[in-house]
Formats: structure tokens, C-alpha cells, sequence
């Protein structure tokens, strides 16, 4: 049966490192983190488990991530046969900046709905993997997927989220109440 899986990537380099933003595509993967709802497990893979990484992706009818389109897609795309970009795709980023014109931080997001932060930030992430901290950096990509999967789930759920605004205090309720999950396509007849 298809799954939907909720991931994110962590990568070796900045785009300082490869000359900006327009560069992402020479940015290079370290982990990927995943959610498989199907197995209703969380996994870590490194830069020597791409096939398995791969086959979660292929196995799934929708991807779910944050700001995944723009950097974890792209920076992903190189390593694999298959095209993930055709998979469809869930970007939480996307619909919130849809929604309210402007983007928001993940960690911002979690506190806001979940009550709790993040335990690092990307660049910590770039740091781990250089001074070879592989478990410190795979916990970090895997904190990122469980609140990822959370708000994902808070937006099916309760069809809203939180948006902290800026320079107050102040929450912006927005609404979701038009997502609607896509149903997995039927199983092939062999």
C-alpha cells in the first residue's frame, strides 16, 4: 500500500559554501529524516543509505515537508532515478505563506502550536556533521520530522494553526479548513 511520508534533510554545506541561494542544487545531503504514517515509524538515514531513502520516497503518494519544495526536493533530486518531484507534495511552508503572504520559522510554528521549540537550528546541524557528531545531527533531523509530522497532523485535525506576528504578542488563527488529504491511489492489479 502507498504511504505518506513526512521527511527533511539536513545537508554538509551552506550556500555560502556554493556560491548562494541560486546554487541550491550543489548543496549536498548528510541525513534525511522520515515518518513513515503506513509503519508509524521515524527513521534516520545518512549519505551511505540513499537506496533506502529512495525507497521510502518512491513508496509514497504524498511527501509532506517544510519549505521541502524549494530546498529538500532540490537538494535531494541529484541522488536519485527517480523523479520525487512528481510525487505529490504537502509543503507546510508554501501553504502558510499562501495563506499569510510572508513565511515563519519552524521552530516559531512549534512553539506557537505544539508548546515547544526546537534543540538546534540548520547551521548547527552543518556543525555536527563537520565535527563527525553523526547522532547529535540525526536526532536534530529527527526532532525537525516529528514536528513536522505534529502541525501536519494539527492541520488535518483541527483544520487551523497558529502564527505568531510580528514584533508582538499576538497570534493570527489561519485557517486550513480547505485541506483536504489526497486518498491513495488504488493498488495495481498484477
Amino acid at each position: 500500500m502507498k504511504d505518506i511520508i513526512v521527511f527533511d534533510i539536513e545537508t554538509k554545506n551552506t550556500f555560502a559554501d556554493v556560491g548562494g541561494q541560486e546554487n541550491i542544487a550543489k548543496l549536498e545531503m548528510s541525513v534525511t529524516g522520515l515518518y513513515s504514517y503506513n509503519e508509524d515509524t521515524y527513521h534516520c538515514f545518512d549519505e551511505n543509505e540513499l537506496d533506502k531513502i529512495e525507497a521510502y520516497l518512491k513508496g509514497a503518494y504524498l511527501i509532506i515537508g517544510f519549505y521541502s519544495k524549494k530546498f529538500d526536493v532540490p537538494v535531494l533530486e541529484k541522488y536519485f532515478k527517480s523523479n520525487i518531484a512528481k510525487i505529490a507534495h504537502f509543503d507546510i511552508l508554501e501553504e502558510i505563506e499562501k495563506r499569510m503572504g510572508r513565511r515563519v520559522g519552524l521552530g516559531v510554528l512549534a512553539e506557537a502550536n505544539l508548546g515547544e521549540g526546537k534543540s538546534a537550528h540548520g547551521l548547527q546541524a552543518i556543525e555536527f556533521y563537520r565535527d563527525g557528531e553523526i547522532q547529535k545531527l540525526k536526532d536534530y533531523c529527527l526532532q525537525d520530522v516529528k514536528i513536522t509530522k505534529r502541525i501536519y497532523d494539527q492541520i488535518k485535525e483541527k483544520k487551523f494553526l497558529y502564527i505568531p506576528q510580528r514584533n508582538t504578542t499576538e497570534m493570527k488563527k489561519i485557517s486550513f479548513e480547505d485541506y483536504v488529504e489526497i486518498i491513495p491511489p488504488p493498488a495495481q492489479l498484477l
